[in-house]
């Protein structure tokens, strides 16, 4: 059963995994390989994150494809910065989640962060602020307000992960969004959107009505 419910996915990742594994095998052997990376750890994404310790156990598994294995997110990453580095104009919601789902999706902490922007939403500074833990970060108003006044930033975007995947908003989340607003506004600054991103998805607070 659970076999039959991954193998559509599967196929595909199947493909793009044995490309990257290739090297020192044949295309059988590779694509062998990526099959048993997929169903011991459950997918690409758990793969791509998985322990080191573990990818060992896997047979065919040594340094030099751990390394590519490792080295892939971080490459992903860096490529969807590149989609909104500073002084770029953002045009639609789809850019600025696709640059925080790459910061933010694959940590185990909470992080708040923060985009602030100027009068025609080109992009100032892209901010990590507060760090937590898996249950939880304290967020203070007045620092995203020194900060925003810092940059003369003209409107902000915050946003944060929840690490156990789900991208609900919290009543924590809401609280927060409220005192963040009301903070900004006192000086003229406009807070567009709280965005949460979760496992595969990004909730937006301005989209619930609550900013």
């Amino acid at each position: 059963m659970a076999q039959g419910r991954h193998a559509p996915a599967a196929n595909g990742d199947t493909a793009i995994l044995a490309t990257l594994l290739h090297s020192g095998a044949s295309a059988t052997g590779a694509a062998d390989l990526a099959e048993r990376l997929l169903f011991r750890f459950g997918g690409l994404r758990a793969v791509l994150h998985a322990d080191a310790v573990a990818l060992r156990q896997v047979r065919g598994i040594g340094p030099a494809r751990i390394e590519i294995l490792r080295t892939l997110p971080e490459l992903a990453r860096r490529y969807y910065e590149e989609t909104l580095p500073v002084g770029a104009m953002i045009k639609t919601p789809a850019d600025t989640e696709a640059f925080l789902t790459a910061r933010l999706r694959p940590l185990g902490h909470e992080l708040f962060c923060c985009l602030y922007l100027d009068n025609r939403h080109r992009l100032l500074k892209f901010d990590e602020l507060f760090r937590g833990t898996i249950d939880g970060t304290s967020v203070y108003p007045r620092e995203v307000v020194k900060e925003s006044l810092a940059v003369n930033a003209a409107a902000v975007i915050v946003a944060h992960n929840h690490p156990s995947g789900v991208a609900e908003p919290s009543k924590a989340d809401e609280h927060i969004t409220r005192r963040l607003k009301a903070a900004l506004e006192l000086v003229d600054i406009r807070l567009l959107d709280h965005l949460i991103v979760g496992d595969g998805r990004t909730t937006s607070l301005a989209s619930r009505g609550l900013i």
